[in-house]
């Protein structure tokens, strides 16, 4: 049997500076101030935690004032949770602001701070001085993304030497406190495809992506390929030194993304503008080599191959982490720890995976030179406190102590053929790999949709085809709500491993002349359904409404506050909400409102296209206050919370409360029509049988927020016009 990998976690802690400006990962995720998160960490597992000791963060304005009253709190807990430190000391930083990566003295000044470190902490055995220097000095000093903001060859191989020599004089003086202390040494690891006319920039990559660790080898000796480039800068004495005193790492951690593995095109005209580059010689289109080759790229697997040929040294995966949907997030840690499983079996030393990251992490879309969005990691901070994910089952699963999630089965987005954005080029000599989809032992059940004829039906089985969620969609002939025999029957046929309930009623004023077919389909129904997947143990996922509030609070509604329905279609949405609350199971609730979408031609904001197309003024309320939702995002998340095992009443919209002619008008003008064209009316003058709030705008205090609403409507105007294409058509 093929020995598992240690499970170590990783904490986003980077402290960069852009500008004059530093930003802090650990604050904006609020781990500074949640000391009980450590114990959340120990408690799924984990044998190791990769974590910060930061120079900027300790003596952050002089070397010679150290405040260590943070990491002292949290250090205590960890060691006495028994859980191993791995201390990291600069994190994609450039050092405190009185020096920097090109400076003579970040070296010295980060041995000190070393130094420091380890006899404050002398049982700390496991040490990152510097993470991903490499890349650091890339961001830093070739590409100008972080400070010191620098365009030049010669600064880039000074910050990456100013690193090497960093770890090297940190190491020492953590040994001289702990002679078994180990060097963990980072980097991302990922390989460089190219066409023909790009062979020599794509060698010179591929070689380049080494230098960190062959430095630290002591393998950067006059007959390296790139000592005569970096002696050209006027470093020759540097390597010489480094070859002379080198300190290879005792373990060679690879941080490797589903981006690491890059595709340089000299075809300009095959890729959007935003990824033009090269340099002043040549121009070309550098991509995610995922999204263009055939077969794809090397990936995860073999990154760690070339590795453990290169360096014959033990290796860990230290950073694991998909930006993705749940189930892509799950699936991509689960190839991990089996592709380190695999080769440890055919004799190679993978001694980690680590999951990165376990708070998630904030503007990484922008690489940290602006805010940016958040991405949840083994828990959801969103809200401001954590909320575990479906990652965690799946991290006991990997230890043995549960059965692997069936979300987690699968292959990922990166194996099929939707990974292709690019027309495709064909790489010419495949290296042989595995494509391990986990232990597929038992057959996946699929995910139960009701309402085969409505928006949101449609949305969710649209949305699980893109993320390769099994499904069956059902019709009234397939699950009639109203007859419990029916239901039970579909539920054992089917099997599902849960149920979206997207049926129901949605014509708000007939349902003020025909309650009780109203009351039927939306709470009767809906909670025998519930009941029955309750008593089968099967969770289950229902959509609410604002309507279920009366619009005299003044302010957004949150989850909490008492609903008092004004018309009979909120009537019955409440009393669904009250029924499923009362039934023993697992039972997700999500409220929602004023849904738009580009694929679906009945609702609002495609309306006021179509209206102002024809030449036609739009008139819409501007008295009733209203949260929109975009109908992509809500599946999207409302599948997230039902793979994390969510309950109770969440709320969904993207997050900006304004009226009806207000909202025709941001969609007229974004799809490049005159908003002087929305007619803004009061609401009574359009006839309406059943009562409106005022005022029913939705907000959250669980988190899961949707993206804004301007993002929202860029892209129901990006995916408008080709669908009234096929509509036409």
């Amino acid at each position: 049997m093929s020995k598992q990998p240690e499970l170590w976690g990783g904490l986003e802690c980077t402290v960069n500076r852009v500008g004059e400006r530093f930003g802090d990962q650990i604050h904006a995720t609020g781990h500074q101030h949640r000391v009980e998160d450590i114990g959340h960490f120990a408690a799924i597992g984990l044998q190791a935690i990769r974590y910060p000791l930061l120079w900027e963060r300790i003596s952050p304005d002089s070397p010679d004032r150290c405040d260590w009253s943070w990491t002292d709190e949290r250090l205590a807990r960890l060691r006495q949770l028994d859980l191993r430190v791995i201390a990291g000391l600069v994190h994609h930083g450039s050092g405190p602001r009185y020096t920097s990566l090109v400076d003579d003295d970040f070296a010295s000044g980060l041995a000190e701070h070393a130094r420091r470190t380890a006899e404050r902490y002398p049982w700390i055995s496991d040490w990152t001085p510097v993470n991903e220097p490499l890349t650091t000095a890339r961001f830093s000093a070739l590409y100008a993304h972080w400070y010191p903001h620098a365009r030049s060859e010669r600064l880039f191989w000074l910050a990456l030497l100013n690193q090497i020599d960093g770890t090297r004089l940190a190491m020492r003086e953590i040994r001289r406190v702990n002679p078994a202390a180990r060097l963990i040494q980072t980097d991302d690891l990922g390989r460089t495809y190219a066409t023909a006319s790009l062979r020599e920039q794509a060698r010179f990559d591929n070689i380049r992506r080494w230098a960190g660790w062959d430095l630290l080898c002591g393998m950067v000796t006059r007959d390296h390929p790139l000592w005569d480039r970096m002696a050209a800068c006027g470093l020759g004495d540097r390597l010489s030194a480094i070859a002379d005193d080198p300190c290879p790492p005792d373990v060679i951690g690879i941080n490797h993304y589903l981006t690491s593995d890059r595709f340089l095109d000299h075809r300009l005209q095959r890729y959007p503008h935003h990824v033009h580059g090269g340099s002043e010689v040549q121009l070309y289109a550098d991509v995610e080599a995922v999204r263009v080759l055939e077969p794809p790229p090397q990936g995860l697997e073999g990154a760690v191959r070339e590795a453990w040929e290169r360096y014959r040294l033990p290796v860990a995966v230290t950073e694991v982490h998909n930006g993705c949907t749940r189930e892509e997030q799950l699936r991509w840690v689960a190839q991990a720890w089996d592709v380190a499983t695999r080769l440890n079996g055919e004799g190679m030393s993978v001694e980690a995976v680590t999951i990165w990251s376990l708070l998630g992490s904030v503007g990484w879309n922008t690489l940290l030179t602006r805010p940016g969005h958040y991405e949840p990691g083994v828990w959801d901070v969103s809200s401001g406190r954590p909320r575990p994910t479906a990652m965690i089952p799946l991290l006991r699963s990997l230890r043995g102590m549960a059965e692997r999630p069936l979300a987690a089965a699968g292959a990922g987005w990166w194996q099929r053929p939707e990974r292709m954005v690019h027309p495709p080029v064909a790489r010419p000599a495949p290296m042989a790999q595995h494509i391990g989809l986990g232990r597929e032992v038992r057959a996946i059940k699929p995910l139960l949709i009701c309402g085969a004829t409505g928006t949101l039906g449609q949305a969710i089985a649209g949305a699980c085809r893109l993320r390769n969620i099994p499904y069956v969609l059902t019709h009234r002939a397939d699950l009639d709500l109203s007859d419990g025999r029916s239901i039970e029957a579909a539920l054992d046929r089917i099997q599902p491993w849960a149920v979206a309930n997207a049926a129901g009623w949605v014509r708000v004023d007939d349902a003020e002349d025909e309650e009780g077919p109203c009351l039927t389909a939306n709470a009767a129904g809906a909670i025998a359904l519930a009941r029955a997947c309750g008593e089968r143990r099967i969770p289950t996922l229902s959509f609410s409404s604002d309507l279920v509030f009366g619009g005299d609070k003044g302010a957004p509604y949150v989850e909490g506050d008492a609903i008092r329905p004004c018309n009979n279609y909120g009537i019955s949405k409440a009393r669904m909400e009250e029924g499923i609350a009362a039934l023993d199971g697992a039972h997700l609730i999500i409220r929602t409102a004023a849904f738009f979408s580009p694929h679906d031609q009945f609702n609002f904001a495609h309306a006021v296209i179509q209206t102002l197309r024809s030449g036609r003024p739009f008139a819409a309320a501007d008295d009733l206050v209203i949260t929109p939702t975009y109908v992509p995002h809500l599946t999207s998340t409302a599948l997230d919370l039902l793979i994390d095992g969510e309950t109770g009443i969440w709320h969904l919209s993207n997050g900006e409360a304004l009226s009806w002619a207000e909202f025709a008008r941001r969609v007229a003008q974004r799809c490049g029509h005159d908003p002087a064209l929305i007619q803004g009316v009061p609401h009574a003058g359009f006839g309406w049988k059943a009562a409106r709030p005022a005022n029913a705008a939705l907000a959250s205090d669980r988190g899961a927020h949707l993206p804004p609403l301007s993002c929202a409507i860029d892209h129901f105007a990006d995916h408008l016009a080709p669908q009234i294409a096929l509509q036409a058509a």
